[in-house]
């Protein structure tokens, strides 16, 4: 079995046998499992980018890595760097979707719209969609507009308030509660995706690979662990994780655990030339195949997906790329730029108003008139503007009875982890800061589920 440098779901061997504690405080503060951990000792997920034996009973005989992440650049222009870019894109495009209608998942970033425009430039049928939080801003109207300029037909749909909880135990039985139930804000709309076409094309990571880490590229190993600590613990995880971790009675410190595993596991990384490079590998190494790959299964139990920035072929590509022509996205601008004016023309979200032809005016001095305006309308208008979607799950006195029921009612969940910590962390939540411990109380959430369909 030829395993995937990025994967889009993990494969499981080994048994079910007992659960890994330390694994699970480390979920409950990442919000994914590190590595190859699962819930159990006894199994693990198959290493990435191996050539894997298995035997007839589902063991793991030997695996011999064929890639590892690496760095090192050609000498070539950005012009070249696009050039090469698009048409391996749209050959892998081309590859995956193999002349199927495609169902498009569109936002106002970059990434599925330079999908738009390779789709288009191959003559592929699309149907594209979009969504907004119910009494948030009305973000499907970047979308919107990119897919009027390509003329396929596009849906504009609103997440409603408590729709997680008649679907909650559906979706703990398609993710294997391997990612909290606020994340994948997808499954609202499970029902509909099939009437729009035969196949997804997602445009996951491509944010990651085709964009720098933000920091310089001499910066020492030390300070980069900073870098991905910072980036990976979640508000209120490490607490969780750590209650859990004393709660159970595991011996040492979590946060000692915690720190040393990611450093071992940064330090492994032997790209030295690039604090950029070796954070985007460890990225695509760690968190892709274990977060964001997860709830992609919500997708799959609709359509077959495919996804573009995944491909073996385009991770190679990558490792080749100086990365002063992947920071700031500079490809992907520029590729639009030539095969999709006009979609250059459309607001980019992350710098509204400005477009990929006037992006760079985003800096003081330039857009602080406009900063101050956009500061003034948010505060006259913060009072109940859903920005978040646990806040149209939790919020409220219907969601909170389905939450306290989950938490507090699963017999499963009481006799595995103390109901006066779950307490504790519901008493943060309700009447401390819910922004701080959204997370906590979504991962108990899952740690709900998961006793009640997976534990035993």
């Amino acid at each position: 079995m030829k395993t995937a440098i990025i994967p889009s779901k993990p494969i499981f061997y080994g048994e079910r046998t007992d659960l890994d504690l330390k694994a699970i405080c480390a979920y409950a503060a990442l919000g994914f499992f590190l590595d190859r951990d699962t819930f159990w000792s006894g199994q693990k997920t198959l290493p990435l980018a191996s050539d894997c034996q298995i035997d007839e009973n589902g063991a793991l005989i030997a695996a011999k890595p064929y890639f590892e992440w690496h760095y090192q650049p050609r000498n070539i222009s950005l012009n070249k760097a696009v050039e090469e870019f698009a048409q391996l894109f749209e050959k892998i495009l081309a590859d995956q979707i193999m002349g199927r209608k495609t169902i498009l998942p569109l936002s106002g970033g970059l990434d599925s719209r330079t999908q738009a425009a390779g789709l288009k430039e191959l003559g592929a049928d699309v149907e594209g969609y979009s969504y907004s939080f119910e009494g948030g801003h009305d973000e499907t109207r970047y979308s919107r507009k990119i897919a009027q300029i390509e003329q396929f037909p596009f849906h504009g749909w609103s997440v409603k308030r408590g729709y997680l909880w008649d679907m909650l135990d559906d979706l703990a039985v398609i993710n294997g509660c391997y990612s909290e139930f606020t994340h994948p804000r997808q499954m609202a709309f499970r029902n509909r995706y099939r009437a729009l076409g035969d196949v997804f094309s997602l445009g996951h990571w491509g944010d990651v690979l085709f964009d720098d880490m933000s920091v310089e590229d001499k910066l020492p190993l030390h300070d980069q662990l900073q870098v991905v600590l910072k980036k990976m613990l979640k508000k209120g995880g490490t607490e969780l994780g750590t209650a859990l971790w004393q709660a159970w009675g595991i011996d040492g410190d979590f946060k000692d655990y915690l720190y040393e595993r990611i450093g071992a596991l940064l330090r492994a990384i032997d790209i030295r030339e690039s604090a950029n490079a070796r954070l985007r590998a460890f990225k695509s190494i760690y968190w892709a195949p274990r977060w964001t790959s997860v709830n992609l299964s919500i997708y799959e139990s609709v359509r077959p997906l495919t996804l573009p920035y995944y491909d073996n072929r385009m991770c190679e590509f990558i490792c080749t790329v100086p990365e002063k022509h992947l920071a700031g996205r500079k490809i992907q601008i520029a590729y639009l730029k030539r095969r999709a004016p006009r979609l250059a023309k459309v607001t980019w979200q992350d710098h509204r108003p400005f477009n990929l032809l006037n992006y760079e005016w985003d800096r003081p001095p330039w857009n602080l008139p406009l900063r101050t305006y956009d500061k003034l309308k948010r505060t006259l208008t913060r009072s109940g503007l859903i920005q978040r979607n646990w806040e149209l799950q939790f919020l409220g006195s219907e969601n909170d009875e389905k939450l306290r029921s989950r938490l507090f009612d699963e017999v499963k969940l009481s006799e595995w982890i103390p109901i006066r910590l779950i307490q504790d962390f519901y008493n943060r939540f309700t009447r401390e800061d819910p922004v701080y411990y959204s997370h906590s109380i979504s991962m108990l959430l899952t740690l709900s589920l998961f006793a009640r369909h997976h534990k035993n």
